[in-house]
């Protein structure tokens, strides 16, 4: 089953963060990874750029509008992913529990819904 790793931080944090403490995170993303695909668990992944370019886009009654940064303002901000594919939640988990970023912000797990078979009933 795949599940999503959702990745939340603080920007603030990370620009916080002395040279040092940054470039030690890094080291453990890129173990992290490895990891993963040692495992032979690892799907997808990447970081994503600053919330500063983000830009939401919403349609209301057939009208396109588009805003600047993110459709909320949280402390914490999606900052990258993982697609994971592994035999259960507790897995998925666990390897939530792994990234670096689980001890300064937050990981959310989330099934991936399979949309290559066909609907159920169908």
């Amino acid at each position: 089953m795949k599940y999503m790793l959702l990745i939340y931080d603080d920007e603030s944090a990370w620009a916080s963060m002395a040279e040092d403490e940054s470039k030690s995170m890094f080291d453990e993303y890129l173990s992290f990874s490895n990891d993963l695909v040692a495992a032979g668990q690892f799907v997808a992944g990447d970081p994503l750029e600053s919330v500063s370019t983000a830009t939401t886009v919403r349609v209301r009654d057939g009208r396109t509008t588009t805003t600047d940064g993110p459709f909320a303002e949280t402390k914490e901000q999606l900052a990258g992913y993982y697609v994971v594919d592994v035999p259960s939640l507790d897995e998925a988990l666990a390897w939530a529990a792994k990234v670096p970023s689980a001890r300064i912000g937050s990981i959310e797990v989330r099934p991936v819904q399979d949309m290559s078979a066909p609907p159920a009933g169908s």
